[in-house]
């Protein structure tokens, strides 16, 4: 009786489950623990998605993959899933769907497909082997695993990485608004309508969810090659051809040639319960296996802003001088607490136009004229961020035209030099419509280049600069990559975000052995890259309603980023608490980096008292944890607040954006914290004990806590 006992018990303890031989009578493969269970037909189809602990089914019996391959004749020929043979079967801890051909519109493509279902602790991961037979072929796009027709409750929300995170309400409507508009009359959309949303383009993190407040699935490629990953969103059309048939998906480029094997085991879906959190500690669980961050030094984490400001522009207008850095800049920042500057265009040919050669400005002085500049502007302290852009080579430099500029640069599909074009102009129209200043992209792989970027980042130090920052080297371009022409079809690279990196690395380890308080800066935010940097200058501009960049600060706390686009006086207070409460800088860029914030005095204002604040607070919001919504509780669903964490001291930002003049009150707990001081903006009242506010439209309020 006890050894029956014990294998009962056994049984019920192991992580997987099976049914009977792992099979029922009709025809199911199930493979469950108790967080979540998976059932495939015998035909291959997903019937069940199944959060153990809600019961909520995502799937809805249908196929899981499609592939497309080119062929001399066509280029993108479909074959689904659901139009195969295929045998399904057991392995020692999860589900194998082996597919010896594949059926396609042109007969039997010789190509061996095999997935694996298997369950983890947290997630299900997918994996999957192709093997490609067919001569003449390339079989490029394979999209697995597919939740296809996937059953939502109706309040759940599209949470995305693009710019740190964003929120729809409507998933559906998001699309059809979104993905249809994007690129009009140029996809099928007689078949469905699709979301352009791909890590890294644009996107931070390689995940996004369907989220609820309780319960969601998270749809991640935990991909250690950071390959390029297409976060599949598609509304397909119901019986009455209506686009309310929701697909979700992660898509992956093998590339893979007549005679060759391609293997991926990144991707992963997890149905969790929680509210989004959970899922954001999913992803972070698996960058933790890579994640590579050095203690970024103190004056980064203290600066509250920075100023953005061209000193000279691409068609030859000087907006600033060397001596209005220690001047008038010198001024404008401290007016609103801000002690660095981004500087821009302070070479002989200016901005975006010269690079890399960078000449110096022999009628300010030259580097000599630069570097007195800066050490004038840091008497006080304050901190000169130098620029240079860390791919650009423009087609008039030296480099180009005598150095190493044709060797080093990008070629597409055609082996063609792969073109950017910047059409800034002055006062005319001639500049932007016609005069446009051409570029040719970097490898950033290539020693040559590699060795340019060393250089900078040692001149940078030699003017005495207190950080190097190389414009768009924290993304993955979608277009500018290069291309090999070596085999019988063109070849993208499509691991540029990992090359970038890398020689984000190279650079780091260089300017540490320079000196550690010497600082790195890159645009766009994503999450491989910025590792390796100290800040991340933000791009593209994310301030919306929909914005939802707390998913990458609780993911990625340690790193530092900026806003974009405040350029004017318009919506200041909304956007200047939104960075408080999210402990994000002030990037400062008036009328596109050609101007001043005392030419926006609204701006102006309402900065220099947010950053008092800022700067009185400084160790615990600037340099203290985001914490997000934990360690308090706010009575008021309205009141947009925040938590910093920073040794026994807590902050807790609050803030009231409703777009109508409604003024809330709320009551605060923090446990185990007592109240210690707080400071405001506008009308905003905080109690003397700390337990209540009272906000108006778009005032802030942060309140300090001292643990008991």
């Amino acid at each position: 009786m006890k050894r029956i006992f014990f294998a009962v018990a056994l049984l019920f303890s192991v992580t997987t489950c099976w049914s009977k031989n792992n099979v029922s009578d009709n025809g199911q493969f199930t493979i469950s623990n108790n967080r979540m269970s998976v059932t495939v037909t015998k035909q291959g189809m997903l019937k069940e998605l199944i959060n153990v602990g809600t019961g909520q089914n995502y799937a809805s019996e249908d196929y899981m993959w499609r592939l497309y391959y080119d062929s001399p004749e066509q280029k993108e020929i479909e074959i689904t899933g659901d139009k195969q043979e295929v045998s399904v079967s057991k392995t020692t801890n999860g589900i194998l769907l082996d597919y010896p051909q594949l059926r396609g519109p042109f007969g039997v493509l010789k190509a061996h497909l095999q997935l694996t279902i298997t369950l983890e602790e947290d997630k299900v991961r997918f994996s999957s082997k192709m093997t490609n037979g067919a001569e003449h072929t390339v079989i490029r796009e394979l999209q697995y695993p597919l939740v296809r027709n996937i059953q939502l409750p109706g309040n759940y929300k599209l949470i995305t990485a693009q710019a740190g995170g964003k929120i729809y309400d409507d998933v559906r409507q998001h699309i059809i608004t979104n993905g249809f508009m994007d690129k009009p009359y140029k996809r099928p959309d007689q078949v469905f309508h699709q979301l352009n949303l791909k890590y890294p383009s644009g996107v931070s993190m390689n995940c996004f969810l369907l989220a609820g407040e309780k319960q969601g699935i998270y749809f991640g490629s935990h991909d250690n090659l950071f390959q390029d990953t297409w976060h599949g969103l598609r509304l397909y059309r119901d019986k009455d051809r209506k686009y309310t048939v929701l697909e979700s998906g992660l898509y992956k480029y093998p590339n893979c040639f007549s005679g060759e094997t391609w293997s991926n085991n990144a991707n992963v879906i997890a149905p969790y319960s929680g509210t989004w959190h959970t899922a954001a500690q999913i992803y972070r669980k698996w960058a933790e296996t890579w994640f590579d961050h050095r203690e970024t030094p103190e004056w980064v984490k203290l600066m509250p802003s920075w100023q953005r400001i061209i000193f000279k522009h691409q068609y030859g207008e000087y907006l600033f001088h060397y001596p209005d850095l220690y001047g008038v800049m010198k001024e404008a920042g401290h007016s609103v607490g801000c002690n660095a500057v981004l500087a821009f265009g302070w070479w002989e040919e200016g901005m975006d136009h010269g690079n890399p050669d960078y000449s110096p400005d022999r009628s300010q002085g030259g580097d000599e004229g630069w570097a007195a500049a800066i050490r004038e502007f840091k008497k006080d302290g304050d901190k000169l961020l130098m620029y240079y852009n860390g791919k650009l080579i423009d087609r008039e430099s030296k480099f180009y035209k005598y150095g190493e500029g044709k060797h080093v640069c990008y070629h597409d599909n055609t082996g063609a030099e792969r073109i950017e074009q910047y059409r800034f102009t002055n006062y005319g129209t001639w500049l932007g419509e016609y005069d446009a200043r051409s570029f040719v992209v970097a490898n950033t792989t290539h020693p040559a280049w590699r060795q340019k970027l060393i250089e900078m980042a040692d001149r940078a130090y030699r003017c005495g600069a207190n950080s190097v920052f190389y414009d768009q080297l924290g993304y993955g371009e979608s277009m500018n990559t290069d291309w090999d022409l070596t085999k019988e079809y063109p070849v993208p690279n499509l691991r540029v975000l990992y090359d970038k990196g890398q020689t984000l690395k190279y650079i780091r380890a260089h300017i540490q052995k320079l000196d550690p308080d010497f600082a790195l800066g890159t645009e766009w935010l994503c999450d491989y890259t910025a590792q390796y940097c100290d800040y991340i200058h933000m791009y593209p501009e994310n301030s919306g309603y929909d914005s939802f960049q707390e998913f990458f600060r609780y993911t990625f706390p340690e790193i530092i980023f900026t806003d974009r686009g405040l350029r004017d006086d318009t919506d200041v207070e909304r956007r200047v608490n939104l960075n408080i409460l999210k402990g994000i800088r002030n990037d400062i860029e008036i009328y596109r980096c050609r101007d001043l914030i005392t030419d926006t005095p609204t701006y102006q204002a309402y900065l220099a008292k947010v950053n008092a604040i800022k700067n009185k607070y400084a160790r615990v919001l600037l340099a203290g944890r985001f914490n997000d919504i934990f360690g308090f509780s706010v009575s008021s669903p309205e009141v947009k607040a925040k938590s910093f964490l920073s040794d026994n001291q807590m902050a807790i930002v609050m803030t009231n954006d409703l777009k109508d003049s409604k003024q809330i009150t709320a009551t605060i707990e923090v446990p185990g914290y007592h109240f210690k001081e707080s400071a405001t903006t506008g009308k905003a009242k905080v109690a003397a004990d700390g337990k209540k506010v009272v906000l108006g439209k778009y005032d802030l309020a942060v309140l300090i806590y001292e643990k008991n």
